[in-house]
């Protein structure tokens, strides 16, 4: 019967391990083809929600005019606040969509090629235990797609609270990286255990991964390359994270023939 023998490790990384994983990140931009992952979803996206925005915008903002509180502005005469609010609202909704858009491609198409490249060339004493599903893989980014687009919809009226604004999308955009990109990080070389060990114990350190790529999305065009970025950087965090659960030690797969 085949055998997996597996060193595993008690480590638990913390914000050293996710600086040294952005450090590691940048690195890896030297390599030429990363910028080709790195810029294909960012210009997709740019593309089609700027043409979007041409026939869009104009009936977001007057949905949000029909909308309390704007309603009430406009009632107590302050008709000019009103207009603004409903115009940054339905530029917030596009930047939000564009952005959501570029993580669903980084995911879904970026990952496995990125994936599979810096495996190779940084973490090649790496054994692939996991199930590599395609399937799986991409229903967890529309699942955490479709609940970020939810949170991100119903904390709209909190945006108005001074300083929620500013908070709240970076920690929706947060735990969003964390669940789409830590899951497929590890899916083709951690086993289904060990995937769900890391992602419970990394829990934190993950997130505050998240939150800081979330700071970056934030950044005007720079922040459409945020997603890939964010691939990246939990790439070379789980996997790092992996190989100290392993204890630092190559995964041997043993089989052993019945004769």
């Amino acid at each position: 019967m085949p055998g997996t023998r597996v060193a595993v490790g008690r480590e638990q990384a913390g914000m050293p391990e996710v600086l040294q994983a952005l450090a590691r990140s940048l690195r890896t931009l030297a390599w030429p083809r990363v910028w080709v992952y790195l810029l294909a979803p960012a210009v997709v996206s740019l593309v089609v929600w700027s043409v979007l925005a041409l026939f869009v915008l104009d009936h977001l903002v007057a949905a949000f005019l029909e909308q309390p509180p704007l309603t009430w502005l406009s009632g107590w005469g302050a008709l000019w606040l009103a207009h603004l609010l409903a115009f940054v609202g339905g530029w917030a909704v596009l930047l939000a969509a564009a952005m959501l858009s570029s993580i669903l491609l980084a995911a879904v198409f970026v990952m496995p090629l990125l994936l599979r490249q810096v495996a190779a060339r940084a973490y090649p004493d790496l054994a692939a235990l996991g199930r590599d599903s395609t399937v799986a893989s991409t229903w967890n980014s529309v699942a955490a797609a479709l609940l970020f687009a939810l949170g991100w919809l119903f904390s709209l009226p909190l945006w108005l609270v001074p300083g929620a604004g500013m908070v709240l999308p970076v920690l929706l955009l947060a735990w969003l990286n964390r669940r789409t990109f830590a899951y497929d990080a590890l899916a083709v070389h951690a086993s289904d255990d060990e995937r769900r060990l890391l992602l419970e114990r990394q829990r934190v350190p993950l997130l505050g991964l998240g939150a800081i790529v979330a700071l970056l999305a934030h950044v005007p065009l720079l922040g459409l390359l945020a997603p890939t970025l964010a691939a990246l950087a939990y790439i070379h965090f789980c996997l790092e994270a992996l190989r100290s659960l392993r204890g630092g030690a190559v995964v041997s797969v043993i089989k052993e023939e019945t004769p």
